[in-house]
């Protein structure tokens, strides 16, 4: 199918998706509906060829890219928990001072 974006033509080849027809009905709208399962999901483009303000890039840099994140110990994430209750009760303590200053002023 040939498709104009912003004068750009280009040839779309929309996904075929392999379904199995199911035996579950249903009514929407005062519509019969039947309901078909996918046989095999769809896999998604891995490597895509970018530009971004003139600078291309690929997609499978950013991937290489990633940092995990480290496994805490549970007595790492007892303390990040403490202490994200602690910022967050100063921050409630921090916008009641700032309402109760309105007030009085």
């Amino acid at each position: 199918m040939k498709l104009c974006y912003r004068g750009i033509f280009y040839d779309y080849t929309p996904a075929t998706v392999e379904t199995n027809e199911t035996e579950l009905v249903g009514k929407y709208r005062g519509l019969d509906w039947r309901f078909s399962a996918v046989k095999k999901a769809p896999v998604q483009q891995t490597n895509i060829d970018l530009k971004y303000r003139g600078v291309a890039y690929n997609t499978s840099n950013l991937k290489a890219n990633n940092v995990k994140n480290p496994v805490l110990s549970v007595s790492e994430k007892a303390r990040q928990a403490m202490m994200g209750m602690q910022r967050a009760a100063m921050k409630r303590q921090q916008a009641m001072l700032t309402r109760l200053s309105a007030e009085v002023s």
